[in-house]
């Protein structure tokens, strides 16, 4: 697992539409019993149930848990804290960390196809 300061050595999130809950452990650094427990936690986060209530993640869930996991880790906020931030900033706009992460992933992304688009490949 990262150290809690390193959440910008995360992986790139792959572009597919539904996660599941062991994807998106990895993908953030989070443990799935720490997922579930936000959920109760913070009303944003929704992920989709289906079949057995299992539980799929979208793209922007995935951004959403990992701007928790900034403000809580990272941040220091305490859960009611960082539910109150969240609940402030979704009045105010996008958060800062997200929106790098966006831009990080697409650099990643534009770097991916540079690589497949090179002659003698």
């Amino acid at each position: 697992m990262l150290e809690p300061s390193h959440n910008n050595e995360l992986p790139a999130i792959p572009g597919k539409r539904y996660f599941t809950i062991g994807e998106v452990s990895e993908l953030c650094a989070v443990k799935p019993h720490v997922l579930r427990y936000w959920e109760q936690e913070f009303p944003q986060l929704k992920p989709v149930k289906r079949r057995g209530n299992r539980r799929y993640y979208q793209r922007e869930d995935v951004l959403m848990i990992r701007q928790i996991r900034t403000l809580l880790y990272d941040d220091g906020y305490t859960i009611g804290g960082a539910r109150q931030r969240m609940t402030d900033e979704k009045t105010k706009g996008v958060h800062p960390t997200q929106i790098d992460a966006v831009i990080q992933e697409t650099i990643d992304d534009l770097e991916e196809l540079l690589e497949l688009l090179k002659p003698g490949r």
